[in-house]
């Protein structure tokens, strides 16, 4: 019996380990960790006879012949290197999610931003159509948990570069590109190998759909295949040479001529997200979707929650969880999206990356920052460098959104948006944790005043 080791015990590994244990491999699963809700996961893992180590180390052995990791493990980590040093196969759960469906078309949706609404977009979409595709990936169901139930209609899977880098042969009928800004880069060191990660997907894919409005994607046009599709919010003419066949035109989304929805069809602010919506109908289109399912898929969509997802408003100020936000160019874009003038709460974990055009967006929209986390002292620094003294360091979710009330109170002010720039590892476990924090803050202590 070959054996496979699974590095991961959260929702991806899980359900990599069941897939291996279906097909017959002799399963080990193993987590540094060994909080309680490992231990009970491991009691029933146990039981469909999944060996499960806990506060382990792993350490490549000789008659290992599988290694599975979770998207959270880094690909240079020295165990993995060493594995692959030995000849023991190393690949990523998303790869054994599509050795294990790729009998189904696969739809997979990448980008430093807008990946995450793009793929609940087009999910929604083909819902709408009556087919069986649930997003995947990095939202929405683990990619090999679709592997355990009926066999999907489509896969629709988000993309993140730590996922890609783990998933060499993953060859989408449809990919699409969302955007293209510098991220990740204290695991991927520099700009052009993330991108050539990504771009790696686009080269697999046998159709592409690329967000003709992104300058640098577009400066990549020749390196990508004849059979790639622009979109592109500013018309047909928009970025000559290239003709974008996905385009808006006095209100409506245009598909090769035709048709489709309405822009104001999207309940969701921000050019941003006409730009999605764009890629969202184009890879529709591909697909064979109808018209009419297009535009009932956007209709009834809902949005997406801790990206620019509105909470509440009290005395006429919008409350608004952008927690997803965790780079400068998705901040940049939430604070340009809402009205102004607005109270920014941002920090937490710090980033690599450029600040410029996020600073000069704090400068013409923000009345006040509030800064919360590890960051809030460099931010700090960022700011008064930049010749921007509307700060504060409070440090934490409750004492902005106090602080926040106070200056509604004493100022004319539109927004409060919670939009860090930054990950959230130092105070959160995850951004959703973050932005479920906003949201409850906001829910007791603006409903006690």
């Amino acid at each position: 019996m070959k054996t496979a080791h699974v590095i991961g015990l959260g929702r991806s590994g899980i359900a990599a380990a069941k897939v291996l244990a279906r097909q017959g491999w002799q399963v080990t699963l193993s987590d540094s960790g060994i909080a309680q809700r490992h231990q009970s996961d491991a009691k029933r893992l146990k039981a469909e006879g999944i060996t499960v180590k806990l506060n382990h180390a792993f350490s490549p052995g000789p008659d290992l012949d599988l290694l599975v990791v979770s998207p959270g493990v880094p690909w240079d980590a020295p165990a993995l290197i060493k594995a692959r040093e030995q000849g023991i196969e190393t690949i990523g759960e998303m790869e054994l999610a599509w050795r294990s469906l790729r009998d189904r078309p696969w739809l997979g949706i990448t980008g430093t931003n807008g990946k995450t609404t793009t793929t609940a977009l087009v999910a929604a979409i083909f819902k709408a159509a009556g087919l069986n595709a649930p997003a995947c990936g990095n939202i929405g169901y683990a990619a090999c948990e679709l592997a355990l139930t009926e066999p999907p209609d489509w896969v629709i899977a988000e993309l993140s570069s730590y996922q890609i880098e783990a998933s060499s042969s993953l060859a989408p009928t449809i990919g699409l590109w969302t955007t293209f800004t510098a991220d990740h880069l204290s695991r991927h060191k520099t700009v052009e190998n993330y991108y050539a990660i990504k771009a790696s997907l686009l080269t697999r894919s046998q159709s592409a759909v690329v967000n003709g409005d992104d300058p640098y994607l577009r400066s990549k046009a020749a390196e990508y295949s004849a059979d790639t599709h622009w979109t592109s919010v500013n018309g047909k003419e928009a970025i000559a040479p290239l003709m974008p066949d996905t385009y808006i035109e006095s209100g409506w989304v245009i598909h090769k001529g035709e048709p489709i929805v309405e822009t104001r069809a999207l309940r969701m602010v921000g050019v941003h997200n006409q730009q999605n919506l764009l890629m969202a109908v184009a890879a529709a289109k591909l697909a064979g979707i109808d018209t009419r399912a297009i535009a009932e898929g956007v209709s009834t969509f809902p949005g997406v929650s801790h990206r620019l997802e509105h909470i509440s408003t009290w005395r006429g100020v919008d409350f608004i969880n952008d927690s997803k936000a965790t780079n400068y160019d998705a901040a940049e874009v939430g604070l340009r999206s809402v009205a102004g003038p607005a109270i920014l709460i941002a920090g937490g974990a710090a980033k690599d990356g450029d600040d410029t055009a996020w600073i000069a967006q704090i400068k013409e929209k923000a009345a006040m920052v509030l800064l919360i986390g590890d960051a809030a002292e460099f931010f700090a620094q960022q700011l008064q460098a930049a010749g921007y003294p509307h700060y504060e360091d409070v440090q934490t979710m409750d004492r902005a959104i106090a602080r926040s009330a106070d200056i509604c109170k004493q100022q004319s002010i539109k927004t409060v948006l919670l939009s860090p720039a930054c990950a959230s590892f130092d105070q959160y476990a995850n951004f959703e944790v973050r932005g479920d924090d906003f949201r409850q803050v906001c829910t007791k202590y603006l409903g006690e005043m």
